[in-house]
């Protein structure tokens, strides 16, 4: 048998057993899924209204909020998996099964190969449930088959690279609270940037960081999109004014908050009203002449 077939035999049989501690103790597949799901139906039936009116969609209520949260819930699901990963190769480290495997006959990376396929299908997993839990209370995404294309393919990716990140903090932590506090940065990422809140309403200093910070683009694009928004709907705060003012909400004078007349292609009226009374004065100044 040569060497790429051993590899693959190994690795399936890592997976294999990887997999069973996940179907014998899952209580730890059920946290994964499990926190998502209570944020988000804390988020949408507790803070949705209130902070949907804010987004500045047509509903302005939580159906809006929903579509806007549900990425971030998803980054955030993908980001939970990084604990249990870590905890699960610090388990293998310091309790004495790596030593057994040293002294077999075995493709070395299988081992960490096990752990990371294992990981991507506990995320999928999750994923899978937290989108059903969305659509059961409302969630309708528009995006075309192409868009979920490719936000299935950045979620998949944004899985592997997160889960070798946790696996290395397995590696390097020497007791299994170590490594299961290491990962908690990517788990509070997704609250630091704009899946919950658009950053605009955020200060300065904290904007800054929101918009750069590495979930702030997926979430946006293409999450975003597949998932019924993206930046797109992160409006400017000056349009919600403006609505507010047509609406009679302000107590703002009547060309207190228009529009300058070229941001919505009126300047040939507005450059007709400004000729009108300049020709106005020419003509009475010619009559006083002629006179």
């Amino acid at each position: 048998m040569s060497t790429p077939a051993y590899a693959v035999r190994d690795s399936r049989t890592m997976l294999r057993r990887n997999l069973r501690h996940m179907w014998r103790y899952p209580s730890l597949t059920l946290m994964v899924a499990g926190i998502p799901v209570v944020i988000l139906l804390l988020f949408v039936y507790v803070f949705g209204g209130t902070l949907g009116a804010g987004l500045g969609g047509p509903g302005g209520g939580r159906a809006d909020y929903l579509a806007y949260v549900t990425p971030g819930i998803l980054l955030m699901a993908v980001a939970g998996v990084a604990q249990g990963t870590a905890i699960s190769v610090a388990m293998d480290m310091t309790e004495g099964i790596i030593a057994r495997f040293r002294t077999m006959a075995i493709f070395r990376p299988s081992i960490l190969t096990g752990h990371v396929v294992s990981a991507m299908t506990q995320t999928a997993a999750s994923l899978a449930i937290v989108l059903a839990v969305a659509l059961l209370i409302g969630f309708r995404p528009t995006a075309s088959p192409v868009e979920w294309t490719a936000a299935v393919g950045v979620l998949a990716m944004i899985t592997l690279a997160i889960t070798w990140l946790s696996v290395g903090c397995g590696l390097v932590s020497k007791t299994v609270e170590a490594a299961s506090n290491l990962p908690m940065p990517l788990m509070l990422l997704p609250f630091l940037g704009s899946g919950f809140v658009p950053t605009e309403s955020m200060p300065t200093a904290l904007r800054w960081f929101a918009e750069y910070q590495p979930f702030t683009p997926l979430h946006r694009d293409p999450a975003g999109p597949a998932a019924g928004h993206g930046h797109r709907q992160q409006r400017h705060p000056r349009d919600r004014l403006v609505r507010r003012h047509h609406r009679g909400q302000l107590p703002v004078g009547p060309r207190g908050l228009q529009p300058r007349p070229w941001a919505r292609g009126n300047l040939t009226e507005a450059s007709r009203e400004a000729d009108t009374p300049r020709s106005e004065a020419g003509n009475a100044s010619r009559g006083q002449v002629r006179a």
